[in-house]
């Protein structure tokens, strides 16, 4: 009597494995979308003066054709999820040929190494910026890596693969057309994290103190508006938006500099609020009865936008419609 070899556990569970992490990927991924383009701020804390996850989102790098680099990682992981339950799927028909499921089957695997292969690169791509351009902790950003490379483990582990020659060859045929078409994407990204210098745009780099603030008004502005920073800064005062603010805040004193000194003076005069008690122009029973835990913090329309915002994001939220050829972003 010849005992059938048991199929490893791994075999069994692998592609339901592999359907929950791209599920988990795409809460992840559809969370931050959400938040972007709806101009709010994700749910992230860091150790004080790193930079966070909306950093992250807000620099060159969070954004590809215009769109939110997480809108095309919750394609992805949708893709993903679709390929491992699909033949779980067709197993439940009566009427489907085990020649049609095997097919399936076998196609579906490829798809799914090739698809993980490519997360997996880009995600490295990504973890490399995270640490080495950006120097900035984003949870949700370390996350989706780990899925990527769960998903893409599973998916080696998760079959008997027949020829392991073809998986290499096209796993590094996928893995070099992965990278190229990425460092093509982002190759309009300068090493110090601008955006080439033909449309004259400037990145506002982490700001490091280096002498103390005048409780008056924290650190001279250094930048410079333009039309589009002061056509903006009168459109936040008509839409009675609110920016909470301490003198001593590094992140706030970023905030100036994207709006530039002729743009900021007239927010200064209009709507900012000076948190700090230490200061003449303090009001920290304004900012507790707002609920301000942290600087900066915008209110617009009645919900609270904390953090640095670049001036397109305050565009958008406040339905802007004039000028925007903003001179920074960070």
């Amino acid at each position: 009597m010849i005992r059938r070899r048991s199929t490893p556990w791994i075999h069994k569970w692998s592609r339901p494995l592999i359907g929950a992490i791209a599920g988990l990927g795409i809460l992840n991924t559809g969370y931050l979308t959400y938040e972007k383009l709806t101009g709010g701020s994700p749910v992230c804390t860091t150790p004080e003066n790193v930079k966070g996850c909306t950093d992250v989102l807000s620099s060159p790098w969070g954004t590809v054709f215009g769109q939110p680099l997480a809108l095309f990682g919750l394609l992805a992981y949708m893709s993903m999820l679709i390929l491992a339950l699909a033949p779980l799927a067709f197993k439940s028909g009566e009427k489907d040929s085990k020649k049609n499921l095997k097919q399936i089957e076998n196609l579906t695997w490829w798809f799914l190494l090739l698809g993980a292969i490519a997360m997996s690169v880009f995600s490295a791509y990504l973890m490399y910026v995270l640490a080495f351009e950006l120097k900035a902790l984003c949870w949700y950003c370390i996350a989706s890596a780990l899925f990527a490379l769960s998903m893409l483990t599973l998916t080696i582990l998760g079959r008997d693969w027949e020829d392991v020659g073809q998986i290499l060859f096209n796993g590094l045929i996928v893995a070099m057309v992965t990278l190229i078409a990425t460092l093509g994407v982002y190759s309009g990204i300068n090493k110090d994290g601008t955006v080439g210098s033909t449309d004259g745009v400037q990145q506002i780099a982490a700001f490091s103190p280096k002498e103390q603030p005048n409780p008056e008004f924290g650190w001279e502005i250094t930048t410079v508006s333009g039309e589009a920073e002061i056509a903006l800064a009168k459109h936040l005062i008509q839409t009675d938006a609110k920016e909470y603010v301490a003198y001593w805040c590094p992140h706030c004193h970023e905030q100036k500099l994207l709006f530039g000194k002729e743009a900021y003076q007239i927010i200064s005069d209009n709507i900012a609020v000076e948190c700090a008690a230490d200061s003449p122009k303090g009001k920290p029973q304004v900012c507790r009865d707002a609920k301000i835990q942290g600087f900066p913090s915008w209110i617009i329309n009645g919900k609270i936008y904390g953090g640095v915002q670049n001036l397109e994001e305050l565009a958008n939220i406040t339905g802007y419609t004039g000028l925007r050829n903003f001179k920074y972003f960070r």
